[in-house]
């Protein structure tokens, strides 16, 4: 499908036609899995991007400029999506890792560590980033914190529990 007829489609897309949706969807599917799939390796994984790029596309299309590059408009969609995705399984992996950790140095585990070198809100703050997989921006408008000072309450937070399983450790 050439560029034009990609424009075209999102043009009616933005207009409400649904079946102009359907259209791109079908046309533009193969592409987009494929293109998903090469940042994130697995199949169910980039089924459940592949279903927020179009969910996204449809969400905003009135952000489409008609007339210009349709399909690299989309390909950046399904990009930050499947970076998203990158992001928050390297959070969970590296929370898994410091659970595995705690527990090989007997200090318990991580939430325990947590709630015990953590204030109230940095606790917060680490659980929705790490495990929920919110932005510090998020977060700031969640807790009516500016983002700056979310940003560095996490990284000190992180620096605490790195701490105390070094020193549980010794």
């Amino acid at each position: 499908m050439d560029e034009r007829q990609i424009d075209k489609l999102l043009t009616e897309v933005a207009r409400g036609n649904n079946a102009a949706f359907e259209v791109l969807y079908e046309k533009t599917k193969r592409g987009t899995f494929s293109f998903i799939y090469s940042y994130l390796k697995y199949y169910e994984d980039t089924e459940d991007v592949m279903q927020n790029v179009y969910l996204k596309i449809k969400l905003n299309i009135d952000k489409y400029t008609s007339g210009t590059n349709g399909r690299a408009w989309i390909l950046q969609i399904a990009k930050n999506l499947a970076l998203n995705e990158l992001n928050k399984r390297k959070r969970v992996e590296y929370l898994d890792e410091v659970e595995t950790r705690a527990e090989e140095i007997s200090c318990g585990s991580i939430t325990e560590v947590m709630q015990k070198e953590l204030s109230e809100e940095e606790y917060r703050i680490v659980t929705l980033h790490i495990l929920w997989g919110y932005k510090h921006r998020e977060i700031g408008e969640m807790i009516n914190c500016p983002t700056g000072t979310v940003t560095s309450k996490y990284k000190r937070s992180i620096k605490k529990l790195k701490q105390a399983l070094k020193e549980a450790e010794q």
